[in-house]
């Protein structure tokens, strides 16, 4: 029996669109997915937009297949447009196939959608194993009672005091009323020195500011809170109405906590599964919308240095940053810094910066690989286009702000234009995946790298994932030196960078203000170019930008610095630059300044979670640079 088509009768109009629909449907789940259906009947199925991911719980799901039989099972993996279900017997499995196929259900919101449906073998899913608590989480369940629950409510007045000093700050999906203490979320800090009327502080995580304990009281509402280990691990915990989390030692110094925008949690269906970790078990998954939760979180604020067990990121324990000044005091001023110290200076050194870049990071190419076959990705910031060539069955596109880059991509065959990363003229919701590799740390100020990777957001579909790659301030980490510390300087130059797009030709060479004697405009407020000579190299020296220089193959004292580039001439791309002086004497090579924000551990998380609408799959460090791979939810 052929299921997909009648083979005698001429279909029509209404039939013809819906196998269109099905067949489509059907290909999505395949090269998406790698689910493949079958032309045979089975008692299993896979039903298309009858998934977690299209806001359709289990409860409404059951309904409409219980009409056709018995349901054996029913899977529905998190954050997935499908389901799969297995009837008791292949003719219950037939009925559902004739009578759901096309028909319209309501999803949790009230909107219509449509579900499509297809034999299968099996469910192709595999659960993910057990997890733990992360060490140092308590959750007690009932810590209050209703009547306590509701005074405690009706305590907060969220329109009073309007001029007082801890009056409601509006964030982007929360309001927040301090007590005891400002919290300054622009530095994830409070100022020690300003109590505000009231006696408790607020929620932070910063090590020197608050001590041990963090004790949150989750009234109003049920709600889900993700927990992320440095080396990416996640795990999700649910957090019951009127119960008390309370976070200690590893959990609260080491783990980063917060709860992702969305109107629709995945939780546990069976009752018994109140609070705890949310499992993979896609037979026990459905939808619960959100309600308004009200937040209690009780933080004592520490006088002393914190002396924990995690050096690496405590702000007490590790060397002190110097703040990066002058900082960008407007997009305007951050624009023109990108401008003179990324855009102009790679369009100077596009040939030698290109002839540096041929060998793709591993990571970066098991990436590519493993993408579905006819998948359409964009690389954003794609300089050579290194990574355009790496998988022959995607369909990738480059673009990169450098248009002499651009055109190196052309040559190679690429397909490449040139565009600003932070408006990339690709429709929303059409690619199934990005990158961006070494691209976000040239961006001035957090808005503007938050507006980068809102960008890759907007260009993927719904599931589609993106990676990313920042250079790290970390160039050492579990006791490891990265690559970009251990290189031998006297090959520079002649290999591939491991660590971001770091020079491969200074050999060390330190340029500072007070060697080379500058002169200052105290009317600019970005930095003034001149071209110098020392030691045989015309240095195009930076003036009265208040940002280090820093030196080569050293560890980073600072986030905001200046990387000098050693440009070698390239006649065929570097026109400005001549290959050969006079006779008998060598030709002064430039030396260029990019500038980097170098990132620190949990940064960049911190950064693709202010999206809302994207969930962080994996974050890992790779030789000098913090990773992270996310997925439009």
């Amino acid at each position: 029996m052929n299921i997909n088509h009648k083979s005698d009768l001429k279909l029509s109009k209404t039939e013809k669109k819906f196998l269109r629909k099905q067949s489509k449907a059907r290909h999505v789940l395949l090269k998406h997915e790698g689910i493949e259906a079958v032309s045979y009947v089975t008692q299993s199925l896979v039903v298309a937009n009858g998934g977690l991911g299209n806001g359709v719980s289990r409860k409404q799901l059951l309904l409409a297949l219980e009409e056709c039989g018995s349901v054996e099972a029913l899977l529905m993996p998190p954050n997935k447009p499908y389901a799969f279900v297995r009837y008791g017997t292949i003719e219950e499995s037939r009925k559902a196939y004739a009578a759901l196929n096309g028909k319209e259900i309501a999803d949790d919101a009230g909107q219509k959608i449509v579900l499509y449906l297809n034999f299968v073998e099996k469910a192709q899913w595999e659960n993910v194993g057990l997890q733990a608590l992360p060490p140092g989480v308590m959750i007690v369940e009932d810590i209050i009672s209703s009547e306590d629950e509701k005074m405690l409510l009706e305590s907060i007045n969220w329109t009073e005091d309007t001029d007082s000093q801890n009056f409601q700050k509006s964030l982007k999906h929360r309001r927040v009323k301090h007590f005891g203490y400002e919290f300054h979320y622009e530095s994830n800090n409070v100022d020690k020195e300003k109590p505000l009327p009231g006696g408790i502080p607020a929620h932070i995580d910063t090590h020197s500011a608050f001590e041990d304990e963090i004790v949150s009281l989750s009234l109003g509402s049920e709600i889900v809170m993700d927990f992320k280990h440095p080396e990416g691990i996640t795990v999700q915990i649910m957090l019951p109405r009127r119960s008390l989390l309370v976070m200690t030692g590893e959990s609260r110094y080491l783990w980063t906590h917060g709860i992702t925008p969305r109107k629709f949690d995945t939780v546990q269906a069976s009752e018994r599964h109140r609070s705890g970790i949310i499992t993979s078990d896609i037979g026990d998954l459905t939808l619960s919308k959100r309600g308004v939760r009200t937040s209690f979180t009780f933080r004592k604020v520490r006088r002393t240095p914190c002396n924990c067990s995690y050096p690496l990121v405590c702000d007490s324990q590790r060397k002190a940053t110097p703040p990066s000044f002058p900082f960008p005091e407007s997009d305007k001023e951050a624009s023109q810094l990108e401008r003179e110290h990324v855009h102009q200076v790679y369009e100077e050194i596009a040939g030698h910066f290109s002839s540096t870049r041929h060998s793709p990071w591993p990571h970066i190419v098991d990436f590519l690989k493993a993408l579905p076959s006819g998948s359409i990705v964009a690389d954003v910031g794609c300089g050579n286009g290194k990574y355009l060539g790496i998988n022959k069955e995607l369909y990738m596109i480059g673009c990169d702000r450098s248009r002499n880059l651009v055109d190196i991509c052309r040559e190679r065959q690429f397909q490449a234009f040139v565009c600003d990363a932070l408006a990339v003229p690709v429709r929303s919701e059409s690619c199934d995946a990005c990158i961006s590799i070494a691209v976000i740390h040239h961006f001035a100020t957090a808005e503007r790298r938050v507006a980068a990777l809102r960008e890759l957001a907007r260009l993927l579909r719904p599931g589609g994932k993106a990676l990313i790659y920042v250079w790290a301030m970390e160039q050492e980490y579990r006791n490891q030196k990265s690559k970009y510390l251990r290189g031998n300087r006297r090959s520079e130059g002649n290999k591939e960078e491991t660590s971001s797009e770091t020079s491969t030709s200074m050999q060390g060479l330190l340029v500072n203000e007070e060697s080379v004697g500058c002169s200052k405009d105290p009317a600019l407020s970005v930095p003034v170019i001149n071209d110098i000579t020392e030691g045989g190299c015309k240095s195009r020296k930076v003036t009265n930008s208040g940002l280090p220089i820093h030196t080569n193959r050293t560890s980073f004292h600072s986030q905001d610095v200046l990387v000098p580039w050693h440009l070698k001439g390239n006649p065929g791309i570097d026109k400005t630059v001549e290959p050969f002086g006079p006779v008998g004497s060598p030709n002064p090579s430039p030396v260029f300044h990019r500038f980097y924000h170098v990132f620190c551990g949990g940064e960049l998380e911190t950064a693709c979670q202010a999206l809302g609408d994207v969930s962080i799959l994996k974050s890992y460090y790779d030789q000098g640079n913090w990773c992270v791979i996310l997925q439009k939810v």
